[in-house]
């Protein structure tokens, strides 16, 4: 493998293990080419290097099918190969460029600019070759096609590309530094400059924060008869983004009427305004401090969300949420809030007993216990109601999704199956109304 003379790019000490693991085999597999990084002008290739045998060769083929199928994409892949690499890889100068606009004429810019002129020569000619293997399957990705025909690129999918098209259009590593620098500076760089969602996975010994790939792209455009409540929601977190002091956030009320596809509508709106969203499950709350500290340095705005969130009477673990989310207040963190979804509004679940606890618990003060409870939901600045339809409303949702679907169906028939389901079902939620046209369109 040829050394390269990288300053800044494919550091172990810095990039994502994957990330490195990506630019070496894109690099060891190259070092056999006539294109070698770091390599004398004139130097002869290896008369005695078995090219069939290099494995590397092989491995990158596999991994651009992969990476081809992973994200959808179709083209000129080997150009997308190189625009995913360089959104991926964290390094002093992309995280750099993701904290603020840099000087141009800085010295950091300066140094990076060798590296650019490396990755800029792999970019337009990395697809000729003599070695056997990368000289015949490297000109089919030029122009690759999907095995299944033209495939929807996924969101991610799409950001690759369009980066690559523009760095296509480049005429030399000036051009091609300074459209890298300025997507650092407006996306930011690694998973967080890729992906919208994430999910924290986390036990007692490590915790990792996860992207959600493929994440559903939903807008709040499929979200009926909640416009109140969403125009709230949207509202606070655009405070939130322009920086003006903004509340943690309790959405509750009946299942299935859009609380949690609220929150999550939040990516399709304002993840070009820098808003990532990182879903934390009931077995990772314990580690919020620990996620909180890891996200304060970086330059994005994050919402936690906390699902479905609630505590049955025999559980004190909200004692310790509640510190948490104290803690988090005192803390100041003005780039973290936290948005969270309950059936119930005051999270915990209550008993007489708690109102009468001097009676069964006997304790001096008459209803600690429940006070005590309601403490937590005191912690969420804003809480907003969602609540069930009624059956006319209901019935609205349905023939509102059914225009949008375009079914072919009579408003009678319509009428008569929404009824029918919703008996069947047991609600009149939006989530039961988007179940019946589901279940209708096959």
């Amino acid at each position: 493998m040829k050394e390269t003379d990288f300053i800044f790019y494919s550091d172990p000490e810095q990039a994502e293990f994957q990330i490195t693991c990506d630019w070496e085999l894109t690099f060891s597999a190259q070092g056999s080419s006539t294109y070698q990084i770091n390599a004398d002008d004139d130097e002869e290739p290896d008369e005695d290097f078995d090219y069939s045998e290099n494995e590397d060769s092989k491995r990158l083929i596999s991994r651009l099918v992969s990476f081809a199928t992973e994200f959808g994409l179709s083209g000129n892949i080997w150009q997308q190969w190189i625009a995913y690499l360089l959104i991926s890889d964290e390094n002093s100068y992309s995280l750099a460029c993701e904290r603020r606009i840099v000087d141009r004429d800085s010295t950091m810019v300066k140094l990076a600019a060798t590296d650019f002129e490396q990755i800029y020569e792999l970019f337009r000619n990395g697809t000729e070759s003599d070695n056997p293997v990368l000289g015949e399957m490297l000109p089919l990705f030029e122009a690759y096609k999907e095995p299944y025909g033209e495939e929807k690129e996924s969101a991610e999918g799409i950001q690759i590309s369009e980066l690559a098209a523009r760095l296509a259009g480049t005429e030399n590593s000036s051009e091609f530094a300074d459209i890298v620098t300025k997507y650092y500076e407006k996306h930011g760089a690694g998973a967080y400059g890729l992906y919208r969602a994430f999910r924290l996975d986390a036990d007692e010994d490590c915790m990792d924060i996860l992207p959600i790939k493929e994440a559903e792209d939903i807008s709040f455009d499929i979200l009926i008869g909640c416009e109140e409540q969403t125009e709230i929601l949207k509202s606070n977190t655009e405070a939130f983004l322009k920086g003006i002091p903004a509340n943690n956030v309790l959405l509750y009320g009946d299942s299935g009427t859009g609380k949690s596809t609220s929150i999550r509508a939040l990516m399709h709106d304002y993840y070009e305004d820098g808003l990532r969203l990182i879903e934390l499950g009931k077995s990772g709350r314990h580690r919020l401090p620990e996620l909180m500290a890891e996200l304060k340095k970086r330059n994005y705005r994050f919402i936690i969300f906390m699902d479905d969130l609630s505590f049955e009477e025999d559980e004190s673990d909200y004692k310790e949420l509640k510190a948490m989310l104290e803690g988090a207040l005192e803390s100041g963190e003005d780039n973290i809030l936290i948005y969270a979804t309950s059936n119930r509004r005051h999270l915990i679940r209550e008993t007489w007993k708690d109102r009468n606890d001097v009676e069964f618990s006997e304790d001096v003060h008459k209803s600690d216990t429940m006070e005590e409870k309601l403490s937590l939901a005191g912690r969420f600045g804003v809480t907003i109601y969602y609540g069930k339809p009624d059956y006319k409303e209901y019935m609205n949702i349905v023939r509102t999704l059914a225009k949008r679907e375009g079914l072919d169906i009579s408003e009678e028939k319509l009428a008569d199956e929404a009824r029918k389901w919703s008996l069947r079902h047991g609600s009149t939620s939006g989530r039961t109304a988007g179940q019946l046209i589901a279940w209708l369109k096959k």
